[in-house]
């Protein structure tokens, strides 16, 4: 048995049916309603309720506030807040309340609202205020030669009469705020209800005039005092929320949002807090459609109907969506019958976004004109309303979305391919025409469809997939195959259609130039498009930190030279080498260049830690080359003769297109090669070069296209194998211990080129960082620096450092054995005394008494790395040095993850006096920055860290230097295991690297030292 039509089933309204509906029968307005001009389907409390459904959060704001007018006792709140989006339903609600207040007189059914019994019996004082009518510059006329120009003139009229207005004209006048005694007065004793409505757009007409805002928080102040104060009072506010997310900004998004703040501080100076209401919840909005729309649904026909559907969706279901599962969908359209669950779904998903459109009031517009057309017009296939059933070619839906909506940038494409003007067929006419003769128009309701989903804001919103198509357009009347067909003819031949590759089915608002510029990309030479690439490729990765080379044919194309100083960047040919998205090996060209050098490729290259190599990825490749393709076809129509051969429209888009192409370009070159092989002991895969592999992020690889280099450079300098001239250098400790130099001496320019060899050291790009790393060991004790006669050691003003043979670099250790440093006094340098000093050991004297030795200046210690692996290098020091306890240790950490832990950690250690210091700061995603600087003991760092944890964790720049001391109160004794113990309680709350520094505890006069024997430097205690 084949499926009703829509109109055996349902009865649309009268005033529907007569196209009677007219842009004020949409358009709430609450000053028209008191003041008795309204439109009858607002100002007429029977008509108004018969069109009204009875949304849950309506029903709510009813017997609230009824509830409080009437003293119909309970608890009942006093202040309501109405939030929605534009169109959501709020002035609606206050018409509703002002009816309510009335007693909802000739209302059939009062008790579908609320209880007849909280309806006020006597009398109740209504004023409104609404923003849209508001005149603050001229004065809005009220009567009785009455101008007001505030809202506190406007609501003392409508409480009072003129009196009132008189009441407070001075404040009205003087836009000054009356105060809560003055506004309780025009109350009377009596019930009241205060409106406010549209205050945003209110703020907006008084933003030039002094003061208006401030006045404006004093008035709504003083008036939450009043309402508070008058037991049946009561406020209700509207604030319009905006769009959802993903929707176009609102115009008023501004003065929304301060009428949000000023009222949650004038709840907070009363005490009481507004009852936030939506009126329309989203799962009632079809509820409310229906209502206004049609006076009689059957519903058996309905379950009848959306089971019938049910059927094909079955049937059909390797053709439609995934997400079409028939039962369910069934159950909603039975729900939303006559209206296809598409429908609503496009409305409130698409359509909804777009600025204009005022949500249940813009679906009601759109809607209200297509069920009018569809009664008229009497389509053999209705057995639903679906998305094809909105004719953007009716004269009244295509002013609603051309005008109303504001996309008459689309008005070609509708003419064009959709429904063409009088006497001349659009593409879909005539497909249909040519193809479905007495068939319903497939084509056209294809178009229509295609059309409805594109008007969203956010273009990833905008169209739809072919089986949505499907699915949107299947019903009993309908063959699936038919409505393939015209899908494929409209999508080859449309002139407005998205033609990219991938693209959903979405109008554009122009012809689409697409086809002309690929025509002109395939006219374009192959040559002549790579060599544009290559050249680009190069200009790319040019930069101040790496010299590149690009394209290397073989090893003899990178010399094994320090050349310019700045470390190689070895750009790899795209045709040569690409690798997939996952690297598990290092590509054999890269292998060879990497340990090879010369022409014969026979000797080793000596400078592998001056070398980082680029290669593109396999899968983008051919994006970069179409960039490169389509800039040359680009430039080949900008030239004035080709742009003269097309539209004006078109000659800006080439212009535009032609501009950003270059940055399509840089950003397709920059996404492809994004893998970066570096010298490093952590091999890739099975190879036996040091090189590691790590992949720069899509994003990055996107930003400041055109600079290949600085991303680079972030993700060497994020792994810690990159050192730039204003990075910190490297811990003495480590250089000293990872290089020749712990032999005990090195010239300068030899350790060098170490950090040039070594892959297991940093990459430093300069010499600012090595000479800073230089000066560094000099001033904490670790080296003494050797030029000449130039002797610089700890204490020494900063002498010039050369980087050279002639310069050399001891350890302190090397220079106290070899007496290098420290030098001597000139006591020792007198005849006759030279040698006996010099051959005098540095250590400590014994004690006249004891002979045993005694330590004046105590011993300090320090090491960096990781945490564990820093406090074993620091009890090895002390005890190689025979120190039997440290007095102090200080831990360094300079990375928010582990110094946070560190706190607890610390806190406890016990026989310690504890201190923390934290100082850096961090920048929040909005931009904003703060600075810290704490230092204290565990205690109060405990709730400083609770506060900073979360912060640092989602701030996306921050800094952090954490410093720990503890002064142990008997020293910590080296000879047993209280160390260990020790760095296991530490280490077991965090890891990282740190900087640990420790301090030895001297040895008491009267106390022999370690080995009873004099020490053999003055280090030791």
């Amino acid at each position: 048995m084949a499926a009703p039509t829509i109109f055996e089933t349902c009865q649309p309204r009268d005033d529907i049916l007569r196209g009677a509906v007219t842009d004020a029968d949409f358009a709430a307005d609450l000053a028209s309603v008191l003041s008795g001009s309204g439109s009858p389907a607002y100002a007429d409390p029977a008509r108004f309720f018969a069109n009204t459904y009875p949304t849950r959060g309506l029903r709510n704001l009813l017997a609230n506030v009824c509830r409080r007018l009437s003293g119909a006792g309970g608890e009942a709140a006093a202040i309501f807040r109405l939030d929605t989006s534009y169109g959501g339903g709020k002035t609606h609600g206050l018409i509703a309340l002002v009816h309510a207040a009335q007693g909802m007189h000739g209302v059939a059914d009062a008790s579908e609202f609320l209880d007849p019994s909280l309806l006020p019996a006597g009398k109740v004082r209504v004023a409104a205020f609404d923003g849209e009518n508001a005149d603050p510059a001229n004065g809005r006329a009220l009567g009785d030669g009455v101008l007001a120009y505030t809202p506190w003139g406007e609501i003392a009229y409508a409480l009072a009469g003129p009196p009132g207005y008189e009441r407070v004209r001075k404040s009205d006048e003087l836009r000054a705020a009356p105060g809560a005694g003055t506004l309780q007065e025009l109350f009377g004793g009596e019930p009241t209800l205060i409106l406010l409505d549209e205050l945003s757009v209110y703020l907006r007409k008084v933003r030039r005039l002094d003061d208006a805002r401030d006045q404006l928080t004093a008035f709504l102040t003083s008036l939450f005092k009043a309402i508070e104060n008058a037991p049946k009072a009561a406020l209700v506010y509207t604030l319009a929320i905006g769009k959802a997310d993903g929707g176009a900004p609102d115009a008023y998004s501004e003065e929304n949002r301060f009428i949000a703040d000023q009222m949650a501080e004038a709840e907070s100076v009363s005490a009481r807090k507004a009852t936030l209401l939506n009126p329309t919840a989203d799962d009632e909005t079809i509820q409310v459609l229906r209502r206004r729309l049609f006076e009689s649904i059957d519903p058996d026909a309905a379950a009848d109907v959306a089971g019938k559907y049910r059927g094909l969706w079955s049937a059909h279901a390797d053709s439609l969506p995934t997400s079409v599962n028939p039962s369910s969908n069934a159950e909603t359209f039975a729900d939303s019958y006559p209206l296809h669950p598409e429908v609503l779904e496009t409305l409130t998903g698409k359509t909804a976004t777009l600025a204009t459109f005022q949500r249940v009031r813009g679906m009601l517009r759109l809607l209200a004109r297509t069920v009018g057309q569809l009664w008229e017009e009497h389509p053999d296939d209705a057995t639903a309303i679906h998305l094809h059933h909105i004719d953007p070619g009716h004269e009244p839906i295509r002013q609603e979305i051309l005008t109303r909506l504001g996309q008459d940038a689309y008005a070609p494409a509708i003419a064009n391919d959709i429904a063409g003007p009088a006497g001349r067929r659009s593409l879909a006419q005539e497909i249909d025409a040519t193809n479905h003769g007495s068939l319903p128009p497939y084509a056209e309701y294809a178009a229509r469809t295609i059309f409805m989903h594109t008007l969203a804001f956010n273009e990833p919103l905008k169209g739809l997939a072919p089986d949505q198509l499907r699915y949107s357009m299947l019903g009993p009347e309908l063959d699936i195959s038919f409505i393939e067909k015209a899908r494929k003819n409209f999508v080859t031949e449309s002139a407005y259609l998205d033609d990219r590759p991938a693209a959903p089915l979405r109008f554009l608002a122009e012809a689409n130039l697409s086809q002309i510029i690929r025509r002109e990309e395939q006219h374009i030479d192959s040559a002549e498009a790579q060599a544009e690439l290559n050249d680009r490729i190069r200009r790319i990765f040019d930069g101040p930190v790496f010299d590149a080379i690009t394209f290397p044919g073989g090893p003899f194309d990178v010399p094994d030279e320090v050349g310019d100083g700045c470390p190689k960047l070895v750009v790899v040919s795209y045709d040569a080498v690409s690798v997939g998205a996952t690297v598990d090996e290092v590509p054999d060209l890269v292998e060879r260049i990497y340990s090879r050098k010369g022409a014969e490729s026979l000797s080793l290259r000596a400078l592998r830690n001056h070398l980082v190599f680029v290669a593109a990825e396999e899968a983008r490749k051919s994006n970069m080359q179409d960039r490169s393709r389509r800039r040359l076809a680009l430039r080949e129509l900008k030239k004035p003769e080709r742009l003269a051969e097309l539209a004006e429209h078109q000659q800006d888009q080439v212009r535009e297109q032609h501009r950003r192409s270059e940055q399509e370009l840089a950003v397709a070159i920059q996404q492809a090669y994004r893998h970066v092989f570096y010298p490093s002991r952590n091999r890739l895969g099975s190879h036996l070069v040091d090189l590691a592999h790590t992949a720069i992020d899509m994003q990055s690889s996107s930003e400041s296209p055109g600079a290949g280099q600085r991303q680079i450079v972030r993700a060497l300098r994020d792994l810690g194998k990159l050192r730039l001239s204003e990075d910190q250098p490297d811990s003495p400790a480590y250089v000293r211990d990872r290089t020749p130099l712990k032999k005990g001496q090195i010239s300068t320019g030899v350790l060098r080129d170490e950090f040039r060899r070594d892959p297991g050291l940093p990459m430093l790009s300069g010499n600012d960082v090595f000479i800073r790393g230089i000066r560094r060991g000099v001033e904490l004790g670790e080296y003494v620096y050797q030029r000449g006669d130039l002797l610089y050691g700890p204490g020494d003003p900063a002498p010039t450092i050369e980087i050279d043979e002639q310069s050399m670099i001891f350890t302190m250790a090397y220079a106290r054995n070899e007496l290098i440093w420290p030098r001597p006094s000139n006591e020792e340098l007198k005849p006759g005394t030279s040698s006996e000093i010099r051959d005098k050991p540095d250590g400590p004297e014994p004690s006249p008494e004891s002979g045993f030795a005694v330590t004046t200046v105590p011993a300090e210690f320090s090491a960096e790395g990781p945490f564990s692996e820093a406090l074993i290098k620091l009890w090895e020091q002390a005890r190689d040095r025979q120190v039997e306890a440290l007095a102090i240790l200080t831990i360094s950490m300079f990375e928010a993850r582990d110094a946070f832990p560190m706190v607890n950690a610390v806190n406890a250690v016990s026989g310690a006096t504890k201190t923390i210091r934290f100082e850096g700061g961090y920048e929040t995603r909005d931009g904003g920055t703060l600075e810290l600087a704490f230092r204290g003991p565990p205690s109060d760092a405990q709730p400083v860290r609770e506060f900073l944890q979360p912060q640092f964790r989602d701030a996306p720049e921050s800094t952090i230097e954490a410093a720990f001391h503890l002064e142990f109160t008997d020293g910590l004794p080296l000879d047993g295991d209280a160390p260990e113990q020790l760095a296991g309680q530490l280490t077991r709350f965090a890891g990282g690297a740190a900087h640990v520094s420790a301090s030895a505890q001297a040895c008491p006069a009267d106390q022999p030292s370690k080995d009873d024997r004099p020490a053999d430097d003055g280090d030791t205690a």
